[in-house]
């Protein structure tokens, strides 16, 4: 390992640190209110939407379970890229649900279900939103620290010092500038992790070759490398599984819905899904490639001294890419590369907390405003509920480390909500016979059934943890079939007048 320079990466790093510390608390002053705060003032136009989006949606998170992917499943781990870019093209394309959406003028998902199903239905969804996603994001900031600490060479007794700094810095712009903040920072941000993710992969495909990445890949998943359906730990039911993930991430996930709804206009929204559709196939790619070099480069000599550290020897395949990214940068290039990786991670976060926090407060606590609050009030709540996520992150990430591979987990607990909100937000814009019966099933299936899986993943039985990550596909497509048919049958045994979509 090259390790950190403190004479050439560190001043790299420091100085886009505080070129985007300076930036994000800069537009502070711009921030008059609650839309301005959570939506930018619905002001976002096509670029700076791009920009955001393709930041926000790659973060170092991203790059590990991408990378994990690679390692494990070779070029076929790459298919959740294409799946997710069909989906958002399409979407974009057609106008599907987020039209209405955006014409609605609403803050949230929750805000629009309360139009066709009542108050009740927008706090319940509400609080799934929330639960699904914070569990989801519990894992981002560990598996940051994990990174920077395996790329730098750093002391592994560092980690949580690590992950603390990387919080206050996100959190500081955040709290301060909103969503405001954020878009200015993940233009830069998709600046710099553009170039970061170009030289790097040069590196990578200089040091390994093209030829060197595909018969690695092949040596250890033969032809599977190439083709999900027949690769064995993957095949038609896990494809079918990511397929209803991507769809429902690109059509209700809480970070890219807001892009919409902070866009000047529908119209400005799915130019946005569209001309953005392409990065989601890179997003997925990249790390992969970087995935299978791992497989190519990285010995267990080099898995030692991680594994001593402390580190979880089941992962293996998620710590192999910083490690062997470390082994190949020289210094100078490695900076530039954690200045890549702090830009996606920092945009990531700042998002995550931002639109987790404006549910929190739009539809959680809806029911218990009384009367208008001020503007500065609405302000004072967003900026203490985006402060309160920042410590639930810090002491989840400090104590919780996921069974299973990085990225399984994460679907999981993105079905958590994901599998009602594409149900409701379908039948609230096409289907006139919904009602909040309906949506109440689906609501209750959705949260259950995942949540009973994670139960049994993280149970002490061996053999009941077994039984979850083996039929986890299978669990995940029954899940999004069981609350389509709860919102059917639970709509259907109460007459209701019919009403039109939502607009």
């Amino acid at each position: 390992m090259l390790g950190f320079s403190w004479t050439l990466d560190a001043p790299i790093v420091g100085a886009y640190l505080l070129v985007t510390m300076a930036a994000g608390l800069y537009v502070r002053r711009y921030v008059g209110g609650v839309d301005d705060f959570l939506l930018a003032g619905r002001e976002m136009n096509v670029y700076l939407g791009i920009a955001s989006l393709a930041a926000t949606e790659f973060g170092i998170i991203t790059c590990m379970y991408a990378a994990e992917l690679g390692y494990n499943f070779g070029f076929s781990g790459a298919v959740l890229g294409i799946l997710s870019a069909l989906s958002m093209l399409g979407l974009g394309l057609t106008g599907f649900c987020i039209r209405p959406l955006r014409d609605a003028g609403v803050r949230t998902l929750p805000e629009l279900f309360e139009r066709r199903f009542g108050p009740r239905i927008r706090w319940a969804a509400g609080v799934v939103i929330v639960l699904g996603g914070l569990l989801n994001m519990g894992v981002f900031l560990r598996v940051a620290g994990e990174f920077l600490v395996l790329a730098c060479g750093l002391d592994p007794r560092q980690l949580e010092v690590t992950m603390t700094v990387l919080l206050v810095l996100v959190a500081a712009y955040t709290l301060l500038g909103g969503m405001l903040s954020v878009l200015v920072t993940d233009f830069l941000q998709f600046v710099v992790m553009s170039i970061g993710l170009m030289v790097v992969s040069v590196l990578v495909l200089d040091r390994v070759g093209w030829e060197g990445l595909v018969s690695t890949a092949r040596a250890h998943h033969g032809e599977g490398a190439f083709n999900p359906f027949v690769h064995p730990k993957m095949g038609w039911q896990y494809v079918l599984f990511q397929a209803l993930v991507q769809f429902s991430a690109v059509l209700t996930w809480q970070t890219t819905i807001a892009r919409v709804l902070a866009a000047k206009d529908s119209r400005t929204g799915r130019q946005v899904y569209t001309r953005t559709s392409f990065f989601f196939v890179c997003r997925f790619l990249i790390p992969a490639v970087w995935g299978i070099a791992a497989l190519a480069l990285v010995t267990e000599v080099d898995f030692a001294p991680v594994l001593e550290a402390g580190f979880d020897p089941n992962k293996k395949a998620l710590y192999a890419m910083p490690i062997a990214l470390g082994k190949i940068l020289p210094a100078g290039l490695l900076g530039l590369m954690i200045a890549a990786m702090l830009a996606a991670d920092m945009s990531t976060d700042s998002s995550y907390m931002l639109t987790w926090g404006g549910v929190i407060y739009n539809d959680i606590l809806a029911p218990f405003r009384r009367g208008p609050k001020s503007e500065k009030s609405g302000l004072l709540w967003n900026r203490m509920i985006v402060a309160a996520i920042g410590v639930y992150l810090l002491l989840f990430g400090l104590w919780f480390s996921p069974k299973g591979d990085l990225w399984s987990y994460l679907a999981v607990t993105g079905t958590v909500y994901m599998s009602s909100m594409t149900t409701l937000f379908i039948a609230c814009c096409y289907w006139p016979r919904a009602n909040s019966r309906g949506a109440a099933a689906a609501i209750a299936v959705g949260a259950v059934m995942p949540i009973a899986h994670l139960v049994c993943q993280h149970a002490g039985n061996s053999e009941l943890a077994s039984w979850a990550t083996t039929y986890a596909s299978a669990w995940g497509i029954a899940t999004y079939l069981a609350c389509a048919v709860a919102m059917v049958v639970g709509s259907l045994t109460v007459r209701t007048e019919p009403r039109s979509a939502a607009t």
